[in-house]
């Protein structure tokens, strides 16, 4: 088992953490709830920030003259500039943040999607962009990993915003306390992860974590940091899983029976196909690391990415589901 660094991250308020949404309720999200166990959260609702209060007549965000305002129709309250310097204010004063967690399509919080109306008292949107708070997020922090609550329902979504969240928490750690060797292991470690995300910038972090040129720790450091960033940028294509994993068999071929061999390559063949998941192969190539004693590869970050207990199994595979038979 991995020991993992716990990310610093910004959570909305109203996602498991306080009964502050206009209307009162607090929104149920199991992977934020389950997140608790491993990450270091920080709570904040931008609407209660700016003296809204709980429970509060609605905002929304309205196309006035060709500039978007941040309205609340019911009191006629145009609250976009308090908004504004809350941003600024709040992103100013956080240091050392991993993510941020955001509330699904709120003219706040979210990120995307959010509804724009011509006007205050309008019914249909014209229109779909960021929150205030959500958009200030993404200026000011376009390379973090950053999701809403109703996006992260999706695993491939959550899989790859954790595989990030986790990997720059480590990195920041390294960053923060670490040496030209912290660094040096942990690209060594990641060398399999960024294999699959990207071999282009992989490449450019071997040679940064090289040093060649004998650079101090903090210019290496903040090098190594941005092209980081660009590597976990998108998620790896099943292609790129499919590289990697055979990549791992070419370390153990040589001592295997045809059978275990034929067995491992049909699991590949049916990731390919979309038959299977990608856990099969995987857990068949880490029954081989711990059989041969694999070192290196044991130290892999792309065999266990995150804490497994946050791995996500699809319900109607689970035997927990309901019992039909009763």
């Amino acid at each position: 088992m991995r020991e993992f660094s716990r990310p610093k991250v910004v959570v909305s308020r109203c996602l498991e953490f306080d009964h502050c949404r206009y209307n009162g309720d607090m929104i149920s999200s199991p992977v934020v709830a389950k997140l608790k166990e491993y990450v270091d959260f920080l709570p904040v609702c931008a609407e209660v920030e700016i003296g809204l209060g709980v429970p509060r007549k609605p905002v929304r965000i309205v196309l006035d003259r060709g500039e978007h305002r941040l309205v609340q129709p019911s009191s006629g309250k145009d609250v976009t500039e308090d908004m504004k310097s809350f941003c600024a204010r709040f992103l100013d004063s956080i240091e050392d943040v991993d993510g941020f967690i955001l509330k699904f399509r709120s003219p706040s919080c979210g990120f995307k999607d959010v509804k724009v109306y011509s006007s205050a008292e309008g019914r249909g949107s014209v229109g779909k962009t960021s929150g205030y708070f959500g958009g200030a997020v993404l200026e000011r922090y376009p390379l973090l990993p950053t999701e809403d609550e109703g996006r992260l329902r999706n695993v491939r979504i959550k899989e790859h915003f954790l595989t990030k969240l986790f990997t720059f928490a480590a990195f920041r750690k390294v960053k923060s306390e670490g040496s030209i060797k912290d660094l040096i292991s942990f690209h060594k470690e990641n060398k399999l992860l960024l294999m699959a995300y990207s071999q282009v910038e992989l490449r450019k972090l071997g040679g940064i974590a090289a040093n060649k040129e004998g650079a101090p720790f903090e210019q290496l450091a903040s090098e190594y940091e941005e092209h980081l960033y660009k590597a976990l940028s998108s998620a790896p294509r099943y292609t790129s899983n499919i590289n990697v994993l055979m990549h791992a068999f070419g370390y153990f071929s040589d001592e295997l029976l045809s059978r275990e061999k034929a067995l491992f390559l049909d699991w590949v063949q049916k990731y390919r196909e979309g038959k299977a998941s990608l856990c099969p192969a995987i857990n068949t190539i880490r029954s081989w690391i711990v059989r041969f004693e694999n070192d290196y590869l044991m130290h892999q970050t792309f065999f266990e990415p995150y804490p497994e207990d946050l791995m996500e199994l699809n319900p109607i595979e689970s035997h927990l589901r309901d019992d039909l038979w009763k």
